[in-house]
């Protein structure tokens, strides 16, 4: 059994809204998974001092667009899920992989998205980019699937659906609710993409009348993924489908997202809020995302940061079925140790979300492991500086500048 034991914790915030944050403490981590906080252990295999800084959850950004590795045809680029890492993201999950060149939106086929979701499922989400949990493999919900794509997707192991092309004029036929109810009996989650079109200006226009009759577990970019359904609609959604999961993406439309969390505020249902980049795509690829959501919610939308930080890890993971997100016993440890950058106001990372201030991530850990063990290329460093007792399991080998390139982290 491999110990490590993380001490000299300043701050740590479990990603659970109704578990208050706790100071001064530690965390102990057997065999990648966390089996006690404010415990020691008489010899652990290492041991990791946060320098007093705060550690979270790794965020889990609900919404990426992955095709083959980490390559991207969206903006032609390789390595952006190393990035994501670095910018503090330890698990991902699909929400289609549409960007494969040459994929015709407008010839989709069951046995097409199916062989595609199962492709993927079986390259890209078994590969583990860069240490990154990339839940990948998402069925694309196209008209004329049978109750045997169900079960074929199951056995393969594939747990997310999402409707995006699907044909909404055969919406009174119950097509669509029928495949909610198959993915419900095979414990799989069903994601609705809301609003305008997408980049591929393919996807179906989905308003409150889309979305409240075929009833998804996840509203996908509820406020903007680019482009919202109107204001009305929103209320709409939130208000019909109580219980149902709404999520805030990078890819936003500002305004709109301060609607969605008003209402949720008001209906006490902030636990119902999901985030996600949506990206790669048109917005690009953002290593940063999913931090500057959560320092937007936080600082302009008033959220608790508690209750942000929440809503990046523990929310989003349960709303897609996936056992991280929080910090606690028998939980993967998937962890941040962050704080503020020099210059920042702030004493603690819940302090920098509420100033709006981007916090500077030290180390990720991924089921223990330290894939960033003292600094992160993609954030400034944290003010204190952590430290270990014994060497890293297999660090991430820092990579070398380019010749003239600018690295202070400053921007």
């Amino acid at each position: 059994m491999t110990t490590l034991l993380v001490e000299d914790i300043g701050l740590l915030v479990h990603g659970d809204p109704t578990v208050a944050p706790v100071r001064d403490t530690t965390l102990l981590i057997e065999d990648g998974v966390v089996t006690g906080i404010g415990v020691s252990a008489a010899a652990p295999d290492q041991v990791l001092s946060a320098g007093g800084l705060t550690v979270i959850p790794g965020l889990v950004d609900g919404h990426v667009h992955p095709t083959f590795g980490e390559w991207t045809p969206a903006q032609d680029a390789i390595g952006w899920i190393h990035n994501y890492l670095h910018g503090g993201t330890t698990s991902m999950v699909s929400a289609g992989e549409l960007h494969i060149p040459g994929l015709a939106f407008d010839a989709l086929t069951p046995e097409l998205v199916l062989s595609i979701a199962i492709t993927s499922k079986h390259t890209t989400g078994r590969m583990r980019p860069s240490g990154v949990k990339v839940n990948a493999g998402t069925v694309l919900l196209v008209p004329g699937m049978t109750e045997e794509h169900f079960d074929r997707a199951h056995r393969e192991g594939i747990d997310q659906l999402k409707f995006i092309f699907y044909d909404w004029s055969r919406l009174g036929d119950g097509e669509a609710q029928r495949y909610v109810r198959w993915a419900h009996e095979r414990g799989m989650t069903v994601k609705l993409h809301s609003g305008g079109v997408s980049r591929s200006g393919s996807s179906r226009v989905a308003g409150a009348d889309v979305v409240t009759a075929v009833g998804p577990d996840v509203v996908g970019h509820i406020s903007g993924g680019p482009i919202p359904p109107p204001d009305a609609d929103i209320l709409a959604i939130i208000g019909g489908l109580p219980d149902t999961h709404v999520e805030v993406c990078s890819s936003n439309n500002y305004r709109a997202t301060g609607i969605v969390v008003d209402e949720l505020t008001r209906l006490g249902r902030l636990d119902r809020l999901t985030l996600g980049t949506d990206t790669p795509g048109g917005t690009g690829v953002i290593p940063r995302g999913m931090l500057r959501a959560v320092c937007y919610l936080a600082s302009v939308c008033g959220v608790d940061p508690v209750a942000a930080v929440a809503a990046a890890t523990g929310q989003t993971a349960a709303a897609h079925g996936l056992d991280t997100g929080v910090i606690a016993e028998g939980r993967p440890a998937d962890l941040l140790v962050l704080g503020p950058i020099t210059g920042s106001m702030a004493t603690d990372a819940l302090e920098s979300f509420a100033l709006g201030d981007l916090p500077g991530i030290a180390t990720v850990l991924v089921d223990g492991v330290p894939l960033v063990a003292t600094r992160s290329e993609q954030t400034p460093p944290p003010s204190r500086a952590v430290t270990w007792r014994s060497a890293p399991s297999q660090p991430e080998p820092e990579r070398a500048a380019p010749v003239g390139a600018h690295t202070s982290g400053c921007c």
